[in-house]
């Protein structure tokens, strides 16, 4: 799958350094958190076996062996994302782990040459929020998918029905510089909050028999692994690779009073708030 003229340019200078990066080095964390909606999305885009199946933004490498393994060895699983960090970490994993029937590439879903209608289904968990222009990237997605192709994907829902994904911004706000307001139609983690915007996107992409929606995972991740978790990603992480010592250490100090109210014996548990989007090319 050659590929064309890559349009995300910050994204792409975003994940192939400090944020693929912190990806690569949260791997296992980032795994045990997310593990509910890997059977979620593989269930969902499931297009049955034998089948070729492609995952837009893979990651580290999750989701990809888990539909290869579901579909067999007759078919193939391709993940495919903007980090060569992540997709070096994902291909060493498959190897590891014997999945043949995965495998990974770096590109940008909105730009790649795919072979026209090759693949069976698409699917993403928390990769397709990203995009400069969505409706081009759905387009070129699409065209991707043979006719009756699936498409299933998840994406976060609104900050507001998110709490535990912004505790870490707000403890953090007092100390670092006012920040702009979000612009919603940023690229970005709540980029489809908006579930009508989601649908208008895949319609004006071309899909069809589309359904968005909600999806409420509960989450779990060890209180040993909490303030790694929130003091290396998103943008309190990617903060604290910014300011000085004495500003972090007060961010980090006020952290553990801010997650408090979600421990509970020995573990944060929280819901994720999300749309399970699906459609047919």
């Amino acid at each position: 799958m050659p590929q064309s003229a890559q349009p995300n340019a910050q994204q792409a200078a975003l994940w192939n350094d400090a944020s693929g990066k912190a990806w690569v080095e949260m791997q296992p964390i980032l795994d045990g958190v997310l593990a509910p909606f890997e059977r979620l999305v593989v269930d969902a885009g499931y297009p049955g076996g034998g089948s070729n199946v492609l995952d837009i933004g893979c990651g580290a490498g999750a989701t990809t062996p888990a539909m290869a393994r579901r579909i067999g060895d007759g078919g193939r699983c391709v993940g495919l994302d903007i980090s060569q960090p992540l997709v070096t970490l994902a291909a060493e994993r498959a190897r590891a782990d014997k999945v043949a029937n995965a495998s990974f590439e770096v590109g940008d879903a909105q730009a790649y040459a795919f072979e026209p209608g090759h693949f069976d289904a698409v699917v993403s968990r928390f990769g397709v929020m990203f995009f400069d222009d969505p409706v081009a990237a759905f387009t070129n997605i699409r065209q991707a998918a043979r006719r009756g192709g699936k498409l299933a994907f998840v994406a976060w829902r609104s900050p507001v029905e998110n709490d535990f994904m912004t505790t870490a911004a707000r403890a953090a706000a007092p100390f670092l510089p006012p920040a702009p307001a979000p612009d919603p139609e940023a690229p970005g983690q709540f980029a489809f909050a908006d579930g009508a915007k989601v649908k208008r996107i895949l319609e004006a992409s071309g899909w069809s028999s589309i359904k968005v929606e909600q999806v409420d995972v509960q989450c779990r991740i060890t209180e040993g692994n909490l303030m790694k978790y929130v003091t290396r990603l998103g943008p309190v992480g990617a903060a604290l690779r910014e300011v000085d010592q004495a500003t972090a250490e007060k961010i980090i100090t006020v952290l553990p009073a801010a997650f408090a109210p979600f421990v509970v014996a020995g573990e944060a548990r929280f819901n994720a708030a999300c749309w399970l989007a699906t459609a047919l090319a």
